[in-house]
């Protein structure tokens, strides 16, 4: 991936703008980051502040692969995410990844990605876009949610447009891996980061709550749970 990076001082939504583009034809590799941004969004509807200082970047992929395997962008993603990030923290263990698409410091919220895809005629991916806000500078209040940003930590926050360019790097070489060694390598990078085994979970998700411990990943992605005697595959939901 050759990354474009369009750099705006303010926009509603960097993710939106993305998409249009996507629609217009532009390549893989567009990547468009936003100083402010006005009217973000996240997961679950939820509306993501976005003041001068925090990272708001969508970027355009076009990987041209089966729509089943859109998920796996996702972890693709995040571990991406913890690549640029771990250098920058003074104890790198109090950054945890947290499915399916939080990045957590000190248990804490700090960054989230929201993959968005468009389909072709024949059924694969047309476009692809992640959207992913870091918290750099500020840890703006969410109802109902511990945030944390790098300042918080002692770090001193990188102009966006620098972090921005160390995740593109990221990205582009967690793609190679995943090209020459499969999702695999990447699903064993996010779950060195993620939850320990056994740990326990409670699922939000629109059928009725499920708790459960942590039995891994699936090779789709998907949250394998222990509940009882069985084992269940949660393709979507949110951990509480």
């Amino acid at each position: 991936m050759t990354s474009r990076l369009r750099i705006h001082e303010a926009l509603p939504s960097t993710s939106d703008l993305v998409i249009r583009l996507a629609e217009a034809g532009e390549p893989d590799g567009t990547a468009v980051l936003a100083r402010r941004q006005t009217a973000g969004r996240g997961t679950q509807g939820r509306v993501w502040e976005g003041p001068s200082g925090n990272l708001h970047l969508s970027v355009l992929l076009r990987p041209s692969e089966p729509l089943r395997l859109a998920p796996q962008w996702g972890f693709l993603a995040a571990v991406a995410l913890a690549d640029a990030l771990g250098p920058l923290l003074p104890d790198p263990a109090a950054l945890a990844l947290k499915w399916p698409n939080d990045v957590m410091l000190g248990g804490a919220k700090a960054a989230g990605i929201l993959a968005e895809t468009g389909t072709g005629s024949n059924g694969v991916i047309a476009w692809l876009c992640l959207g992913i806000g870091v918290n750099l500078a500020h840890a703006p209040q969410v109802p109902g949610r511990e945030t944390a940003c790098l300042a918080g930590f002692g770090v001193a926050p990188p102009a966006p447009e620098h972090f921005a360019a160390d995740l593109l790097a990221a990205i582009d070489r967690r793609r190679a891996q995943r090209q020459a060694e499969g999702f695999a390598a990447i699903r064993d990078a996010w779950l060195a980061r993620g939850p320990s085994v056994g740990a326990h979970l409670a699922i939000r998700r629109r059928g009725g709550d499920i708790a459960g411990r942590f039995a891994g990943l699936a090779e789709d992605g998907s949250l394998l749970l222990a509940t009882g005697e069985r084992i269940q595959a949660l393709a979507s939901g949110e951990v509480a």
